[in-house]
C-alpha cells in the first residue's frame, strides 16, 4: 500500500510538471515586441527596404489571406511591397496578445486593419511568430487571416 501511495504521489508530480507553464513576458519583453510589430508597420507604409530587411529572418515565411505561401526573405519581402502598393490604404497593427513559448519564442496575435482610400475598412487578423536572436527580436513567421462572417 505504502509503495502505490508513493507511485501515485510521483505520478502526480510529474504530471503536474509536465504540462505547459504560462509564461508572462516581461515589460522590457512587451514593449519590445510592441517595437518589432510597429516597425513592421512602418517598414510597410514607408516601402522601407532596409527596416523590412532588419527585423525579418532569412527563413521567414508568411501566409496571407489569400492563401498564399510566400516563403524566404527575399519573397517575403517583394510580396509584402508589392502587395502595398496593389491595395493602398492605411494599415493599422494592435496587438492583442502576446505569448511567450519560452524567452527566445513569442506569438503575438494583433488586429490587422486596412483603411481603404474610398474609406471602407478591412478587417482582418494577423499571428506573428518572433523569435529572439542576437539580442534583439525579429519576425520569423506571419499568418494573415479573414475572419468568417
Amino acid at each position: 500500500m505504502k509503495n502505490i501511495l508513493i507511485l501515485l504521489l510521483l505520478s502526480n508530480f510529474v504530471i503536474t510538471n509536465l504540462s505547459a507553464q504560462k509564461i508572462a513576458p516581461s515589460k522590457k519583453q512587451t514593449k519590445d515586441i510592441h517595437s518589432l510589430i510597429e516597425d513592421y508597420s512602418k517598414a510597410r507604409e514607408n516601402k522601407d527596404t532596409l527596416l523590412l530587411s532588419h527585423i525579418l529572418t532569412e527563413d521567414i515565411d508568411q501566409l496571407v489571406s489569400s492563401g498564399k505561401w510566400r516563403k524566404g526573405k527575399e519573397e517575403s519581402m517583394k510580396g509584402m511591397l508589392q502587395s502595398s502598393v496593389n491595395n493602398p490604404g492605411t494599415r493599422t497593427l494592435i496587438i492583442e496578445n502576446i505569448r511567450l513559448l519560452n524567452p527566445q519564442y513569442a506569438i503575438v496575435d494583433a488586429r490587422y486593419e486596412i483603411k481603404n482610400t474610398d474609406g471602407t475598412m478591412r478587417k482582418m487578423w494577423s499571428t506573428f511568430m518572433a523569435v529572439f536572436q542576437n539580442n534583439e527580436w525579429k519576425i520569423t513567421a506571419i499568418r494573415n487571416m479573414l475572419p468568417a462572417r
